[in-house]
């Protein structure tokens, strides 16, 4: 009697799995792509170009207009700041001039002007601005304006004899210059006598 499980079963023949084609059989070609059109491909890029230009026109314009209104606010406050440390200086101006209609005493009142005076260099100390030097220094182009020249013979060329109009600065910046009267030196000696002439 022979034994059934020793006898070899043939094996079982390989399942192709589904879908997956025989390589001996050629595969079906997929249709090919129509080739991309440049001009379509530019038409598209330049629109979105053209998109993007103007919504960086439209921010730009907004930027603008906003700084704009900026410096218009800062203007406004700034000056709104200037008067502010102002006003107290021209109210005592003010009660100066009253005061002078009816002062008996000139000396009061030459005081109380310089006290004023005095205020009102304070506040533009304040504000940054000092007035420039002017009497006593160089000439300087750049913050003074010569409107005279006079002989000197206390004062070298060049040096400032007299201020006919305050300048200011502030910082670096010149607001104003000041208008003075400058030096041109001492004057030529003067030519010696003519000898008298002996009669012939």
């Amino acid at each position: 009697m022979t034994d059934d499980s020793s006898e070899t079963q043939p094996a079982a023949e390989p399942v192709e799995p589904a879908g997956e084609s025989d390589p001996a059989e050629p595969a079906a070609e997929a249709p090919e792509a129509p080739p991309p059109d440049p001009v379509a491909e530019a038409k598209a890029e330049a629109a979105k170009l053209k998109e993007q230009l103007l919504r960086t026109a439209a921010d730009f314009d907004n930027f603008r207009k906003r700084t704009r209104r900026e410096l218009t606010d800062a203007e406004i406050r700034g000056r709104e700041d200037l008067l502010k440390d102002m006003l107290p200086v021209f109210d005592n101006l003010e009660r100066a001039m009253q005061h002078a209609d009816s002062a008996t005493d000139v000396q009061a009142l030459a005081d109380g002007i310089r006290m004023v005076s005095r205020q009102f260099l304070d506040t533009l100390g304040k504000l940054g601005i000092e007035r420039v030097v002017a009497v006593g220094s160089p000439f300087d182009p750049s913050l003074h304006e010569a409107i005279q020249q006079l002989e000197s013979a206390d004062h070298a060329a060049g040096v400032v004899l007299a201020e006919v109009q305050a300048g200011y600065r502030q910082g670096d910046r010149l607001l104003r210059p000041a208008m003075v009267v400058v030096s041109k030196g001492p004057p030529p000696p003067a030519p010696p006598a003519a000898e008298a002439e002996e009669p012939s």
